[in-house]
């Protein structure tokens, strides 16, 4: 079936023919949330647990014992990880050495410090970590609720359409609002990333911006920070990272802002 789509798919980060390997392929919410990817056409070529090399997933993913083999066996380029806290750290960096070119950890609690160590040793090398906490990255497919396309983390896939709107969110429930309003509105998505919403992440709203600006296919973009507007950071800067600052700031730059979550997608198409 993905053999007549066509290969000029529009999107950042992902297309539907990245290969795409699962750390913590084994665990519960591992196994459910890579059996969602495969049924939505997700290319899931490898999952990596320590100590289960050899096994099958589902008696068709082959399962390896490092992100290494598997990459070596497979191809994948790409992983999504759904490990414990302790261990997720050194997963990403299992990952990073290795040498994929994306890891998206889905896991929520992984310990600030830990994420800052991570955020050291990633300096100059060429793996882009989205998360951690956070939802994933879908990027639609051609077929029939958007089947086909790459689906790394827990975004329910039916909800996309293939299109030409990017969607950008540190809230994961926000994410998935954004992407049905439009989708029910006729509009499809190029890629929906959520970056996360921990203090320590890989890839911020202006990462994603930016790739969104450099692609030809995106024309226009759903941005969504986190849901909390007063804090102390706020307070320390003179006023600068209030609700009202922050909103003076985006019509200052000519971005539409919608009053509620409600009005995300009809706030975009009256600009476009």
């Amino acid at each position: 079936m993905l053999g007549n789509l066509p290969k000029n798919n529009m999107s950042i980060l992902v297309k539907p023919d990245t290969r795409l390997l699962v750390q913590g392929i084994t665990g519960s919410f591992g196994a459910r949330h890579t059996q969602l990817s495969l049924a939505y056409g997700t290319q899931v070529v490898a999952g990596v647990t320590p100590g289960k090399g050899s096994q099958l997933f589902e008696n068709k993913v082959p399962i390896f014992d490092t992100v290494a083999e598997a990459m070596k066996q497979t191809g994948a380029t790409a992983s999504a990880i759904f490990v414990p806290p302790p261990f997720a750290a050194d997963a990403i960096l299992e990952g990073v050495d290795a040498g994929l070119d994306l890891v998206v950890c889905i896991t929520e609690g992984i310990p600030v410090n830990d994420m800052v160590k991570v955020k050291r040793a990633m300096e100059g090398r060429k793996t882009r970590l989205i998360g951690p906490n956070c939802p994933g990255v879908v990027t639609p497919g051609e077929g029939k609720d958007s089947y086909g396309g790459c689906r790394i983390g827990i975004a329910p896939g039916y909800i996309h359409k293939k299109g030409k709107i990017g969607v950008v969110s540190r809230s994961g429930t926000l994410t998935y609002e954004a992407v049905w309003q439009l989708t029910c509105r006729g509009v499809g998505q190029s890629t929906c990333v959520g970056i996360g919403g921990d203090p320590v992440n890989g890839t911020s709203h202006l990462d994603v911006i930016k790739m969104f600006n450099a692609d030809p296919e995106t024309e226009g973009v759903i941005m969504i920070g986190e849901i909390g507007m007063g804090h102390a950071g706020a307070i320390v800067s003179g006023g600068k990272g209030t609700a009202a600052a922050k909103i003076a700031a985006f019509k200052a730059a000519g971005i539409g802002v919608a009053a509620t979550p409600s009005e995300m997608a009809d706030t975009l198409l009256k600009m476009m």
